[in-house]
């Protein structure tokens, strides 16, 4: 398949899903990760089942202390309510995963921007991206050991995917070497925009429109009270009217989902899942949402080849470039 005919096949299949759906009731397994080294079998097994079946499953006990959490949230409020000509000195540039945005990503399941701004962390990609002190005092630290905290844990949880793939134990660790230049593994800190001066049509359609990740593995802190998120399957996105599951946000639990590059990196056997934020009712909380997903991106360098061979081996730059690529066209 051609360099770009892999992302425009995943583009086309994403543009299909933006109609409003139905809700559906789904269990969102949670998995508890305490004792992991002497529960790893268990866990992997736990983990295994969730990511075959719906492809988002939440983590408990995960190790992230709940005040390190809220210390990140606290930070990103700042860093948001920042003067926009100060966030504008630190620009996202196409193609580099770093740097601030606002009402820039467009969606192909519905054709217009989501309704918020973000600041990606790609630390190779920082240079002269980071609010200087007087700005921002703290924030560079705060993110930086943040960032290292999601970067851990998401390699527990995908260690217990090599243990059932057959891989080596720290295979997927290797493959996400923080050390590396070639490292893209990102943080992104969202704020999805208030409901000011509502109208009645404000509230249909999304804050973010209906996707798969490119990454393998999505780490996502959710502010109790602040909700919207919606799940539906990967494996039951084949067409027509599409049921979707609120996610809500809830204290001390991280939710998780499986990414396109996990998926194609399996076989297929483990599926990525389509997700999106709906806009808030008019009866719900109006007021700015946050969120703080960290996405497990192998190096650029790291080799895409599941255990039986299903898809020829791919660079994870090229595999990412592909998905990109189309996404911009």
């Amino acid at each position: 398949m051609a360099r770009k005919d892999y992302g425009l096949v995943e583009l086309n299949k994403e543009a299909t899903f933006g109609g409003m759906g139905s809700v559906k009731e789904r269990e969102v397994p949670q998995i508890d990760l305490s004792d992991f080294e002497a529960r790893k079998t268990e866990i992997a097994d736990q983990l295994w089942d969730a990511a075959t079946r719906i492809g988002f499953f939440q983590l408990v006990n995960h190790g992230i202390p709940q005040a390190q959490i809220d210390e990140a949230f606290e930070y990103t409020e700042r860093f948001f309510n920042l003067a926009p000509e100060v966030k504008a000195k630190y620009p996202l540039e196409k193609g580099t995963n770093a740097g601030w945005e606002y009402k820039a990503q467009v969606r192909p399941s519905t054709g217009t921007a989501d309704n918020k701004e973000s600041y990606q962390i790609t630390l190779p990609r920082m240079a002269k991206l980071w609010p200087t002190g007087d700005e921002l005092p703290g924030f560079k630290a705060v993110m930086l050991a943040f960032e290292r905290a999601n970067w851990a844990l998401g390699m527990k949880v995908l260690s217990c995917f090599a243990l059932k793939l057959g891989f080596e134990p720290d295979f997927f660790t290797e493959a996400h070497d923080p050390m590396s230049p070639e490292y893209q593994c990102t943080l992104r800190l969202i704020h999805y925009l208030p409901m000011v001066n509502a109208k009645p049509e404000d509230f249909t359609g999304w804050r973010a429109g209906a996707h798969t990740d490119f990454d393998c593995l999505t780490l996502l802190h959710q502010r109790p009270g602040q909700g919207g998120l919606q799940l539906c399957p990967g494996k039951e996105a084949t067409g027509g009217e599409l049921e979707w599951t609120d996610v809500p946000p809830l204290p001390g639990v991280i939710t998780c989902n499986i990414g396109d590059m996990l998926m194609r990196w399996s076989d297929d056997q483990l599926q990525s899942t389509l997700h999106r934020v709906r806009m808030p009712r008019e009866d719900e909380y109006l007021g700015p949402r946050y969120s703080l997903p960290f996405f497990c991106q192998a190096n650029r360098d790291a080799i895409i080849q599941g255990p039986g061979n299903k898809y020829e081996p791919i660079s994870a730059a090229d595999y990412l470039y592909q998905r990109v690529t189309a996404n911009s066209l």
